[in-house]
Formats: C-alpha cells, structure tokens, sequence
C-alpha cells in the first residue's frame, strides 16, 4: 500500500507498517480482556473508551472502542436487525478444546452452526467469531460467524 513504512524484519517495537480491525463494544476495556486472555496476545494500549491488543511477533492488533447506543449484530441475520459486518477467524488445532476455552472465558455457541468443523462462536459483546481446524482460512467456505 502506497504511504506505508515497510518493517519486514524489525523488532515489533520500531515497526510502522501495523494494521488491524476494530470492533465496537458496550465497554472496550472489557471486550479487550475477553480476546487479550483468548488469543494469549497483549495489551498495546489502554484507555477508558479504546484498547488496542496484539500478539508479541507480528503487526496484526484487534482495538476495540466504547461505543454509547451499541447494538450487537445478530446471527444469524435476521431482517430488521443489527446486521453483522464482519466476523474473526482462528484456526485452532483441536475444536473442542478452543471451544470449551472460549466458554469458560465468557463466550456463548451460536444456536445456527452451518458447518460440523466450523464452531460459530458469540464473544461477550455478541459479536460472532469462527474457531476451526484447517490449514487456509481463505479456504474456509463458511457462511458463518
């Protein structure tokens, strides 16, 4: 992308090329803990309303912002409301084990899973995300969370 510093090979710490996704959430700080304790990754940024959290290796961050009036999306969609516009993917190497972790962190199965090696998962905030075993998530032919 033109504009772009390119870090390929730098300590994280002095790189300028980060990218990332952003999700909002009834408490940013909360939803931040959620995935900071899921993922195994650290906070790089903590304010009241905006949390920004990453893995210690890489240039990937999730931040998450308070947002006044949130509505979850719904999944699956559902006419009239909220939809969902984006969803997480991990690939995990053993489903039932990310699962039952994802559950006892506060996450909730979604009642519609459209695939048996995909798990639809809800985070606190209802926010759909897909835990699943496989090698390419560009592969991953879902139409789920």
């Amino acid at each position: 992308m033109r504009g772009r510093l390119e870090g390929a090979g730098s300590p994280r710490e002095s790189r300028r090329d980060y990218w990332g996704a952003v999700l909002d959430a009834p408490d940013a700080v909360a939803l931040a803990r959620f995935y900071t304790e899921l993922l195994g990754w650290e906070t790089t940024k903590e304010e009241p309303d905006w949390v920004t959290i990453g893995p210690p290796d890489g240039v990937a961050y999730l931040g998450f912002q308070t947002a006044v009036g949130y509505v979850p999306p719904m999944w699956p969609p559902a006419e009239g409301r909220q939809q969902m516009m984006m969803h997480l993917d991990f690939e995990v190497t053993d489903l039932d084990a990310a699962v039952a972790h994802a559950l006892d962190l506060g996450a909730r199965e979604a009642g519609h899973q459209p695939q048996d090696d995909v798990r639809v998962m809800l985070d606190p905030a209802g926010h759909p995300f897909c835990l699943y075993v496989g090698d390419d998530p560009a592969s991953q032919a879902h139409g789920g969370g």
